[in-house]
Order: C-alpha cells, then sequence, then structure tokens
C-alpha cells in the first residue's frame, strides 16, 4: 500500500472513531470545569458526564441540534425525575459556580435551582453570554452582587435569583434587558433604591422583590410597564405615598405592598382597578378607605390591615362586584359595618382592634 493511500484509509479511520456530532472539545471542557467546582455527594447527577461527547446523554444537559453546541443546562434540586424519586430525597449541592461557564458561548439557558448549599458570587463574565435567555439560580447561598452589566443579556427573558443571600443594590443596567418578563429577586440582602429607569422594563409581567432591603419610594416609571400582571414589593424599607398611577396599569391584578413603611392615604385608583389581590397591610397609611367601591371592585383578598386608617367603612363597598377576603383590623376605624353579602362569612378578627366598629360579625351597635 502506498504512502498516499494508507494516510487516506488513516484518516477515514479516524473519522470513523471520532463521532461527528459530538460537542466541542471547548464546551465538554468548559462543562467538566464547571462539574469540578461542585460537590453533589447523594444523587450522582454527574455520574453520566463521562465521554466525548457532552451532547450524549449528560445528565441536565441539551445541545443545539444543528451546531452541536451546548444550549442549555437544567439542574434542579427538587424534581419529578426519577433520580430523585429512586433516592426518596431532594437534592444537595455545595461548591460555587465556575467562571468557566461563560466560556459555553452559544448557551441559552442556565438552570441550577434549589440546591440549597451552592455558595460563591455570580460569574461576572455571565453578562457576556449573548444568547442566554433563562437565568435561573434560586434556592441556593450565593452572596455578593448582582453583576453591573447584567444589562448586557438583552435576550434576557426570565431573571431568577429568589432566596440566596445576594447583597448590594440593583444594577441600573438591569432595566436594559428589553426582553425581560419575570423578574425574581425575593428573599435575598439587596439593598439600595429600585432604579428611576426601571419603567424601561416594558416586557415584564412578573416583578417580585420582596424580602429584602430596599429603601425609598416606588418610582413613577414602573406604571410605565403596561404588561406587569404582578408586583411584589412586600416586606421592604420603602417609604412615601402609593402612586396612584398604580391604579390605572391596565393588567395588574396582584399588588403587594405590605410590610414597608409608606404613608399618605390609598389612592382612589386602586380600588376601581383590574387589582384583585391587595395587600397594603403593615405600613403607616392614613385617611379614609376611598369611598368609590363600584363594579369594577373585584376583590379576591384586600387586606388593609394594621395601618393608621380612620373614618367609616364606605357605604359603597356594598356595590362591589365581589369581595372574597378582606381584613381592615389593627387600624382606628369607627362606625357601623355596611350591610354587604361579602362580610356574612367573614369572622370578627377580620375587623377587630379598630376603635369603634359595631355590627355583624361584631357587636350590634348602640
Amino acid at each position: 500500500m502506498s504512502t498516499f493511500v494508507w494516510l487516506i484509509a488513516a484518516a477515514i479511520s479516524f473519522t470513523i472513531c471520532v463521532p461527528v456530532n459530538a460537542c466541542p472539545p471547548s464546551d465538554r471542557a468548559a462543562l467538566l470545569a464547571f462539574k469540578a467546582g461542585l460537590h453533589e455527594p447523594n444523587l450522582g447527577i454527574f455520574n453520566s458526564w463521562i465521554g466525548t461527547d457532552c451532547c450524549n446523554k449528560w445528565y441536565g444537559v441539551t445541545c443545539d441540534t444543528t451546531t452541536k453546541r451546548v444550549a442549555d443546562i437544567n439542574l434542579r434540586g427538587e424534581s419529578e425525575d426519577p433520580i430523585f424519586q429512586k433516592a426518596h430525597k431532594t437534592g444537595y449541592m455545595t461548591g460555587s459556580i465556575s467562571p468557566a461557564i461563560c466560556k459555553l458561548e452559544r448557551l441559552s439557558s442556565l438552570i441550577i435551582a434549589d440546591w440549597k448549599g451552592i455558595s460563591g458570587t455570580i460569574p461576572p463574565c455571565i453578562s457576556s453570554l449573548p444568547f442566554l435567555r433563562i437565568l435561573d439560580l434560586i434556592g441556593n447561598q450565593i452572596s455578593g452582587e448582582i453583576p453591573f452589566n447584567i444589562g448586557n443579556l438583552r435576550r434576557l427573558t426570565v431573571l431568577n435569583l429568589a432566596d440566596n443571600k445576594l447583597t448590594g443594590r440593583i444594577p441600573r443596567s438591569l432595566a436594559d434587558l428589553s426582553s425581560l418578563k419575570h423578574l425574581d429577586l425575593r428573599n435575598n440582602m439587596i439593598s439600595g433604591t429600585i432604579p428611576r429607569n426601571f419603567g424601561k422594563l416594558r416586557m415584564m409581567s412578573r416583578c417580585l422583590l420582596s424580602g429584602n432591603r430596599i429603601y425609598g419610594p416606588i418610582p413613577e416609571t414602573i406604571s410605565y410597564i403596561y404588561r406587569l400582571s404582578d408586583l411584589d414589593l412586600s416586606l421592604n424599607r420603602l417609604s412615601g405615598p402609593i402612586p396612584d398611577s398604580l391604579g390605572k396599569m391596565s393588567v395588574l391584578g396582584t399588588l403587594n405592598l405590605d410590610g414597608n413603611m409608606f404613608t399618605g392615604k390609598i389612592p382612589a385608583t386602586l380600588i376601581n382597578s383590574r387589582i384583585s389581590i391587595l395587600n397594603l397591610s403593615r405600613n403607616a397609611i392614613e385617611g379614609n378607605i376611598p369611598d368609590v367601591f363600584g363594579p369594577r371592585s373585584y376583590f379576591m383578598v384586600m387586606d388593609l390591615s394594621y395601618n393608621k386608617l380612620k373614618g367609616a367603612i364606605p357605604k359603597s363597598i356594598s356595590s362591589a362586584s365581589f369581595i372574597g377576603h378582606i381584613d381592615l383590623s389593627h387600624n382606628h376605624l369607627c362606625g357601623a359595618i355596611p350591610a354587604a353579602e361579602w362580610f356574612e362569612h367573614l369572622e370578627a378578627s377580620s375587623f377587630m382592634y379598630n376603635d369603634c366598629l359595631c355590627g355583624k360579625p361584631l357587636k350590634a351597635c348602640s
């Protein structure tokens, strides 16, 4: 056999031995470096991360069918996957997220959720992944700050960093996430104010910031987010008046502002709006309950307890189309509780600890 023929045969043999559709060695190396930074002792979820092809049955890894580049990493510590059911336990993982993850240039989703023990910081280089659409790190022990240039991720639709130990401020660049639909930063130690440019997040439908140390007023610009349906700012240190404009938002259905330091009066716009779950409890809100209830007033929950409200419960409340649960306790309300069908199923606790309320379900008015 001539040398030329032998070389051709060797090349063909090599091509047969190495899978053409395997993931690039650079992606495999990045995944193995990522794995090296983590320790998962109970389930063995990384046991399948063997062989040259990380696109072939590596647990939690999905590749683009065309490019064979790693597109998704989906590792959830609480799952109905058979590997969890067989072990009869939820996942626990320690370690930290290696910056090597940033070498997966075509990464579309990064989900490392509910492992309870992963610590360290969010690698700043994560902001350089141009195709990232989902970043979900909920339920770990991650500390440090949200990367200051997070706004570079223009394709990001989900940012979920809830239930960690994050500190620092909400980066101003976060408002540059023009595709963002779901923002969840609940239960961290984030401080500072809500950025004034927050209203740029026009695509956002859920904004959950509860359980932090955020202070200052609610920016008026939040009302520019016309797709916003769920706004939870509870259990922070927010202050100032509640903007009237929140009640004029076309799809806002849930508004939780409880456990802050809001002052001023309840905007009348909140009573005649699309809001069906309204929680303003445990603030310092004063004045009367607006007497503007009508057919558009539909509340599954209305909690105004633990404020400084005074005067009577407005008679117009009986014209609301529905009120499922109402709590007016711990205020300075006075006078007869209006006869309304919504109140017939409520207990006295919904009206107790006021100055001089009377009538069902409290004692009769004298």
